[in-house]
């Protein structure tokens, strides 16, 4: 925690050895957070660089009274959010039938999933889903929160995890994927 604070520090006063130090020491764990809301590496390398661009542009906004890394996933999760936008602006914002937003259906078979596989399915989802799938299965956001931070209302927020859900269901079901896993 103090090693961080002195980084902080010298990053404010634009020390560019600071700056390569601080995105050397957390560039790993913000990619792990691009990738789950990224559709591709690719696409996570630029959320990776669009988000240490805004954490130097709003570093002198860190109050110092939380954890750092908290502040930062939170950077990194809005700018995935906010580049994502694009993409969800084509999202059917219509809710689903309400019997495909029961709470019984629940993702059990998701934690037979090694880390890599799960990021890859996820990775497949079209962006609305993976958007709220990361968002509320991985984040704990509640829909509430998720339709304030995407636009969209609470039921679709709802219908767009339903739909993740059957999506990542029917990923691990598919005859021929090999993985042996049971139906959740």
């Amino acid at each position: 925690m103090e090693a961080d604070k002195q980084l902080i520090e010298r990053c404010l006063r634009h020390d560019q050895e600071a700056q390569e130090e601080l995105y050397g020491r957390y560039a790993a764990r913000m990619y792990g957070i691009c990738l789950r809301y990224a559709g591709n590496a690719l696409e996570a390398q630029d959320i990776l660089q669009e988000g240490f661009i805004r954490v130097f542009q709003r570093l002198n906004q860190f109050r110092r009274q939380g954890i750092f890394e908290r502040w930062l996933r939170k950077i990194f999760i809005n700018t995935a959010i906010t580049l994502a936008n694009r993409e969800l602006k084509f999202l059917n914002k219509e809710p689903l039938d309400p019997a495909f937003l029961s709470d019984e259906d629940e993702l059990s078979g998701l934690s037979r999933l090694c880390q890599q596989e799960l990021l890859e399915l996820i990775q497949r989802l079209p962006a609305g889903y993976r958007m709220v799938f990361n968002l509320y299965v991985i984040e704990g956001y509640s829909h509430r929160e998720i339709g304030t931070m995407l636009k969209i209302s609470t039921n679709t927020s709802k219908s767009q995890l339903a739909g993740a859900k059957r999506t990542l269901r029917a990923q691990l079901t598919k005859p021929g994927n090999g993985n042996g896993r049971e139906q959740f």
